[in-house]
């Protein structure tokens, strides 16, 4: 039993005797140590995890069933195998004990033969069970990475298009971070924004103007100002955008991590005042990650340079921001963005790719 001396097994029991017998029995396969009682087995546990405990349930003061119940309420110690030690013979005891959580049962007088049996067919099955969850973190870590690159080719393809717009996509995605992370406990957002859907609109946010890669170049890159024909065609990019990502989805399925990026693409140019396209929509009716998606590229529009203006200053385009309460953008939200505002500004200057946003960012 060389494998298993890796492991770890606390013996809590009050008996001297049992004590003795159960290191004896143990000592030679794994590293045992002791807790004479039940407060100074959380302490110990606290101090340093065991593999396992054999846990004694009669004990002066706190018996055993109340350790396993605390050590199962712990998020760090739930996962540890319990096998409780006990001269209680009757069918509901053990049904109690293991209902709280242990994984097996030992009466007493024991024979050291059948402990060391237990033990290591739990300490077998804790071995299978880590190396598992090792997998799945793995499959997890990978599956995680995948989802990033997805997205960010994707992104990278909108980008290709229009290449005086480098740090836009960090830009942006910062943004909807910092304000999603700040709205998330408001009472019109909190059912919403856990941080799991945060995560998934900070990746998701690159793909807010994927459909422009289906622009024509002469509208898309046209240096002067658009004609009524061309914007109404600009404006067909929420739908090109909505398409792309949609037909993904449909592979994918609606619990997939591009869940919110359909919306991005598709609402983030509605207006809180009905004013916006491509549906017109207004107030609440806007989804959420488009309302954030809206202010967020909005800002960034302002203080970037573009082949047809300069940046505006990070106090202009505040100042534009709170301006369009209430008829542009979630009036919660610009609060949220006025609180915010300097974070904007780091996040802008970080990415930046002109000396000249950075010039008109320190104004």
């Amino acid at each position: 039993m060389a494998d298993f001396l890796e492991f770890s097994v606390l013996v809590v029991d009050d008996t001297e005797t049992n004590v003795d017998i159960l290191v004896e029995t143990l000592g030679g396969d794994y590293d045992v140590s002791v807790a004479m009682d039940g407060e100074s087995a959380l302490e110990s546990v606290e101090e340093e995890r065991p593999d396992l405990i054999l846990l004694d349930i009669m004990m002066p003061g706190m018996d055993g069933y109340e350790v396993c119940e605390r050590l199962k309420a712990d998020e760090n110690t739930r996962n540890i195998p319990v096998i409780f030690l006990t001269a209680m013979t009757e069918e509901q005891d053990e049904a109690k004990g293991l209902s709280l959580g242990a994984v097996d049962y030992v009466t007493k007088p024991f024979s050291p033969s059948l402990v060391k049996s237990r033990v290591r067919n739990q300490l077998e099955l804790k071995r299978h069970r880590d190396h598992l969850e090792e997998l799945v973190r793995e499959r997890t870590r990978q599956l995680e990475l995948t989802q990033e690159a997805t997205i960010e080719s994707m992104a990278a393809l909108a980008e290709y298009r229009d290449p005086e717009t480098g740090g836009h996509i960090q830009r942006t995605k910062n943004y909807v971070k910092v304000l999603a992370e700040y709205l998330k406990d408001h009472p019109g957002f909190k059912d919403f924004l856990d941080d799991e859907t945060i995560e998934l609109l900070y990746m998701s946010a690159p793909l807010h103007d994927i459909g422009k890669v289906a622009i024509e170049d002469r509208i898309l890159l046209k240096p002067g100002k658009l004609t009524d024909e061309e914007f109404e065609e600009i404006k067909k990019h929420t739908i090109y955008g909505r398409d792309a990502i949609r037909a993904a989805v449909k592979k994918l399925g609606r619990d997939s991590f591009l869940r919110y990026a359909e919306d991005i693409a598709y609402t983030h140019q509605e207006k809180w005042n009905g004013s916006g396209y491509p549906q017109g929509l207004k107030n609440g009716e806007i989804p959420i990650p488009g309302r954030l998606m809206a202010l967020a590229d909005v800002y960034d529009a302002l203080i970037s340079k573009r082949v047809y203006k300069s940046p505006f200053t990070h106090s202009k385009a505040v100042a534009i921001i709170e301006e369009g309460k209430g008829s542009h953008f979630d009036p919660d939200m610009v609060d949220a963005f006025m609180e915010l505002t300097e974070k904007f500004r780091q996040i802008a200057l970080e990415h930046a790719d002109f000396d000249e946003e950075r010039e008109a960012l320190a104004k």
